[in-house]
């Protein structure tokens, strides 16, 4: 590019400068889809969107994984409740699997203590989630889903341009200043020429559990304009459940019997 400081902190343009080499995974890893769920804004339930698109998709049958690539804030153990270590060899790292088979790998399943505080620099972040791409035994899988870090930063940026995702998930919330970031997270998906399947629109509201009313919390909900903004789609609105919110806290998230993500399913 003609304006280009060579400084790629910054950037998403995908040009000569800041090309990578394309990775590949182990031998015996066959992954039919990769899908990135990623909002660019943190607290937003990233994580438990992964999760419950995972348990929905393996609950019809699919094989599934998921890659818990926030490094810094993992959450993806805690709520399947894998406290176990991760196994590996000189051939590579074997994920852990849930009671409904799927895998998962994450950084707090490396650590000697789940709240450890993982205190390492970009490029060091970046090399372990290449390692979960390329040294983890995943199988055969019909999904790969990478729960992403928040922000669009050299991580992510590395993530796009290594790992061959094929379409994102963007979650947001009914808040305009969420809308507001998660718009930074479309528009870097876009400049990378990656596809979003929709937006899944958390915390959408709170259903009364005497009458069934729903109670909005957001007086303006900015997420169907954020949508119409991006040429997108709202695939699924969630409510602040209780009981889904104790089954991540008691590990048992797989024995939530909702379905929430149907609509997004159908066009993964």
């Amino acid at each position: 590019m003609a304006d280009c400081n060579h400084n790629c902190g910054g950037c998403s343009q995908d040009c000569a400068s800041r090309a990578q080499e394309p990775i590949n995974p182990t031998s015996d890893t066959k992954i039919k889809k990769i899908v990135g769920v990623l909002s660019g804004k943190g607290g937003v339930g990233k994580s438990m969107v992964s999760a419950m698109l995972a348990i929905e998709l393996a609950r019809k049958g699919y094989s599934v994984g998921i890659m818990d690539a926030d490094i810094t804030g993992p959450s993806i153990p805690k709520m399947f409740g894998l406290n176990g270590q991760l196994f590996g060899d000189e051939e590579g790292i074997y994920p852990a699997e849930t009671p409904l088979g799927i895998k998962a790998v994450s950084i707090n399943m490396m650590l000697e203590n789940e709240d450890d505080a993982v205190l390492w620099r970009g490029p060091i972040l970046g090399g372990l989630i290449k390692q979960f791409y390329t040294e983890v035994h995943w199988g055969e899988l019909d999904y790969l889903l990478i729960d992403m870090p928040p922000g669009t930063s050299d991580i992510a940026i590395s993530i796009i341009q290594q790992i061959p995702v094929d379409e994102f998930v963007m979650v947001t919330t009914p808040s305009k200043l969420v809308s507001m970031v998660v718009g930074k997270a479309i528009n870097m998906a876009k400049n990378v020429n990656k596809p979003v399947a929709g937006l899944v629109e958390n915390m959408a509201y709170i259903k009364c559990d005497k009458c069934g009313h729903e109670i909005n919390i957001y007086k303006n909900d900015v997420t169907e304009e954020t949508a119409e903004k991006y040429g997108l789609k709202v695939m699924a609105r969630l409510p602040m459940d209780p009981d889904l919110a104790n089954a991540a806290d008691e590990g048992q998230i797989e024995s939530y019997e909702g379905t929430l993500l149907e609509n997004l399913i159908g066009v993964l």
